[in-house]
């Protein structure tokens, strides 16, 4: 093992150190998992989240450094692709009532009394931009 593999292992850990870091401090500043225990009533699965991001993060990260592939039943992928489009919903709704986006936004475009109106087209969108990228360039 030369100097320059020493090297690279070197960068590749300050590296990851840097984004776990940035990656913490989102979730801690934000409070993003409190809010989302708050919004889901599930402050006893405290554990769970916990070990939830961490596995997620070990996980996400190995997964993408090696080159694994999962050959599942198209079955089974419609209940892991609910359960992942409603865990980013919740994290998405989440963030955005911590930091307040949504009324901010209203009241900038003169539209406070809208609110609905706004978070119906972006939620309308969202599902018809996925539905239409799912038709038109996966199943191809």
């Amino acid at each position: 093992m030369g100097i320059k593999s020493v090297f690279l292992a070197f960068i590749g850990f300050g590296g990851g150190i840097a984004v776990g870091s940035g990656f913490v401090a989102f979730l801690t500043v934000l409070g993003i998992i409190p809010r989302l225990m708050q919004l889901s009533k599930t402050f006893c699965y405290i554990r769970a989240y916990e070990w939830s991001v961490i596995l997620g993060a070990v996980l996400g990260g190995w997964v993408n450094l090696k080159d694994v592939s999962f050959h599942l039943s198209p079955l089974l992928l419609v209940p892991i692709g609910a359960f992942c489009g409603v865990f980013v919903g919740m994290l998405a709704a989440a963030l955005t009532e911590v930091l307040n986006v949504m009324p901010i936004l209203a009241k900038r475009i003169g539209m406070g009394e809208r609110l609905l109106v706004i978070l119906m087209a972006i939620i309308l969108g969202k599902v018809l931009g996925s539905l239409f990228h799912w038709m038109v360039y996966v199943n191809q």
